[in-house]
């Protein structure tokens, strides 16, 4: 059995849907098939000042630096933050969404192992003393894809450092 050639496979109709056939040399573009002297039903000149009018409600009247999405799959995290001062790719939230918390896992602050000026490590009881001494935190994930977006403070705050900001 011998493969089609690609001519021969451009001269044969198409099938369109069950028992039509349609010549792929005949179809015309779909501009051509649109009236646009009539406005589609799917366009609300309102839409925008009903969704301000609801991203109002969700806040309750708070202002917000920005709102915060998540990286990979865009799903909305945060409505109302603060932009860190020092940090500006860094946001602090207390109310969140879509976010999950991994109180399973606890991050601490510092570095996990303390080297002397000769480059040998420091000793392994005063190295932990330090670490216990340093904030917990808790990994925080996107609910929807999982990716990690921020950390879950011990005061219950939020601090986002892997999200996209975008205006409010």
């Amino acid at each position: 059995m011998e493969p089609e050639k690609p001519e021969a496979a451009a001269k044969q109709p198409m099938d369109a849907e069950a028992g039509d056939t349609l010549d792929p040399r005949e179809l015309v573009s779909s501009d051509d098939e649109i009236d646009y002297s009539v406005e589609p039903e799917f366009y609300d000149p309102d839409l925008d000042d009903v969704d301000e009018r609801w991203m109002n409600r969700q806040r309750k009247g708070r202002t917000s630096d920005a709102v915060l999405s998540c990286p990979a799959c865009f799903t909305t995290l945060c409505v109302d933050c603060q932009r860190h001062e020092k940090y500006v790719n860094q946001y602090r939230a207390m109310f969140v969404r879509n976010c999950k918390v991994k109180t399973d896992q606890v991050l601490r602050e510092g570095k996990s192992k303390r080297k002397n000026r000769k480059g040998r490590a420091a000793d392994p009881s005063t190295a932990s003393e330090a670490e216990s001494k340093g904030q917990a935190y808790h990994p925080v994930c996107c609910e929807a894809c999982s990716t990690e977006v921020g950390v879950f403070d011990e005061d219950e705050v939020y601090h986002f450092f892997n999200v996209i900001p975008s205006n409010s």
